[in-house]
């Protein structure tokens, strides 16, 4: 048992170096993640019992994982489609045509209400903020809006689709393992979550409302335009992420060498650069990975499952059991699909014991897990934008800077404790 315990140490260390070195930076948004993460990975594995090759290994695998490969893959192609974009002009066309468009007092509600929309089609929320995240920088560049709080709203209008369409791999483990519809588990979810979209909605007017838009608008160019117009109907119409983004930096091409925005040579440079660009958030991509393989093959998941759950005595107790285990999974793992594969058959064993509706259940697992995700400054969503944002405007942003703003999956957690506190017997 206290083997166990020691195996969760490396994550302990990780948060108290990103804690200490904030307090002496003076400034706990900017302090790199990557550097902790480093720290961290490099004890997890001295720690851990065995010969040095197969600890190696152990991490290796972890941090080399398909799924960590394909998430590798959607930033390599989101860096280089945002970067051929810029550098031909498609987000400056895109920026003139929506601020051409819509009234600037409506600028941030829109961006939100875009966000939510396209990730409730295509139910991923790294594709949404891939292909959303350049336009709101622009955006946020004419404006003099606060750059983070726009990622921010990006990324909090992407966590509402993850949390409910019908396609993300979220909604279909949580119904799965629960034995519910997705239908049923959708409508159940969605009185949830209706609240919280609401007032952030009319939070952003609020903050937005004495925005200003530039005077001189550039003319649009629409043909500039078509690059992001194209990956984001086609991402709607459901085509897989990677193809969408390839598609997207074909286009790039093509456009900008038509419209003599740069040569073949300038597009593969602007490619190279975009792509180069992403690269400290694949380092922090790929250390928290393997370090948090090294916790789980030492014992460290397993055993916050077994102190979250010894001692339920209630239904009340043992929603909020299950709603404390997707947090603390979700914090080793930062990743809500494998933080519901875990914790959805322990779920659906409490939820048996004690009566519990099955519909109710899967919607407090999905949104718990899309909660603590959103606030992870080393989760692959908040990783994303903060990389995009960041090659966007040739400086580093930090993801913190953005959490500060996530007002969305802040009021998912809320709403989900207060759904539990207040339920009926």
């Amino acid at each position: 048992m206290k083997r166990k315990w020691f195996s969760l140490s490396p994550l302990l260390l990780f948060l108290v170096l990103y804690l200490a070195t904030s307090l002496i930076a003076g400034d706990f948004y900017k302090v790199p993640i990557s550097v902790a993460f480093l720290v961290s990975a490099v004890y997890a594995i001295a720690i851990s019992p065995g010969s040095l090759a197969d600890r190696i290994e152990t991490f290796s695998k972890g941090a080399g994982s398909t799924q960590m490969m394909l998430m590798l893959w959607i930033f390599i192609l989101a860096g280089a489609f945002a970067g051929s974009a810029r550098a031909m002009g498609a987000v400056d066309a895109t920026v003139s045509l929506t601020l051409s468009a819509l009234p600037a007092s409506l600028l941030l509600p829109s961006v939100f209400l875009a966000s939510c929309f396209i990730s409730l089609a295509i139910g991923t929320s790294c594709g949404t903020i891939a292909a959303l995240t350049p336009v709101a920088v622009g955006i946020a560049q004419q404006t003099g809006t606060d750059l983070p709080l726009m990622c921010a709203i990006v990324v909090g209008g992407a966590f509402f689709g993850d949390n409910l369409s019908f396609i993300s791999d979220t909604t279909i483990i949580a119904t799965q393992t629960q034995g519910c519809r997705m239908s049923d588990k959708f409508r159940t979810n969605f009185r949830l979550v209706l609240p919280v979209a609401i007032a952030v909605v009319i939070l952003y007017y609020f903050i937005g409302r004495d925005l200003t838009a530039p005077q001189d608008i550039p003319t649009v160019e629409w043909w500039k335009v078509l690059p992001y117009v194209t990956v984001i109907v086609l991402a709607v119409l459901g085509m897989n992420v990677t193809v969408v983004l390839l598609i997207g930096v074909a286009l790039t091409g093509i456009v900008g060498v038509w419209d003599s925005s740069y040569d073949l040579w300038g597009w593969a440079a602007s490619l190279s650069s975009g792509m180069m660009g992403m690269s400290e958030l694949i380092i922090v991509t790929l250390l928290a990975a393997g370090m948090l393989a090294m916790i789980k093959s030492n014992g460290g998941i397993d055993y916050i499952i077994y102190l979250l759950t010894r001692r339920i005595s209630s239904a009340r107790g043992a929603e909020l059991s299950v709603a404390g285990l997707v947090a603390l999974i979700d914090i080793c793992t930062a990743n809500n699909t494998v933080t519901l594969i875990t914790a959805g058959p322990i779920a659906h064993n409490i939820s048996r014991k004690f009566n519990l509706d099955p519909r109710r259940m899967a919607s407090i697992l999905d949104t718990a897990s899309c909660s603590i995700q959103g606030l992870l400054p080393y989760g692959a969503q908040v990783l994303i934008a903060a990389g995009l944002a960041g090659e966007a405007i040739g400086l580093t942003v930090s993801p913190s800077d953005i959490i500060r703003h996530l007002y969305y999956p802040m009021g998912l957690g809320v709403i989900v404790i207060l759904s539990i506190l207040l339920r009926k017997k």
